[in-house]
């Protein structure tokens, strides 16, 4: 497995990895409904956002992305058939280390209130910790 920076030729692969989670699972619709599109993340590319993927066997599998502006981990996504293999915590630890090399001094992210989901127990384990709970999401941060 391969892990790397995000590029604009990848943007079409993380759309497919997003929509085919098995927790948190997003269309294209509900994407699109959120402004995140593929037009969308390219900009963000172009700005302040980076990300790294994880491909096995030239497919990528899985994707996480932050925002050095606002010092947010913004998207982690893992297909199901690759979860408990180690590629999220690389790629959150990826992430988490270029927003503090970018000077955040501290991250954030929102996850589902749920703290059954898998996604719960993987950020606490990852040393994030709960913040609050506002407009259905929870917010966790993590100290420098």
């Amino acid at each position: 497995m391969l892990i790397r920076a995000i590029t604009p030729a990848d943007i079409p692969a993380l759309f497919a990895v997003r929509t085919a989670t098995d927790e948190n699972r997003l269309s294209r619709e509900q994407l699109t409904a959120l402004d995140i599109t593929e037009a969308t993340v390219l900009e963000k590319l172009r700005t302040t956002y980076s990300g790294w993927l994880c491909e096995d066997e030239g497919k990528v599998v899985g994707f996480a992305m932050g925002d050095r502006a606002t010092g947010e981990m913004w998207v982690i996504a893992v297909l199901p058939s690759h979860i408990r293999r180690g590629i999220g915590s690389e790629l959150l630890e990826k992430v988490e280390q270029w927003l503090l090399s970018e000077g955040c001094a501290g991250l954030w992210l929102t996850t589902d209130v749920d703290t059954t989901l898998r996604a719960y127990a993987f950020y606490r384990k990852h040393g994030w910790e709960d913040d609050r709970i506002e407009n259905g999401l929870r917010y966790m941060r993590k100290k420098r």
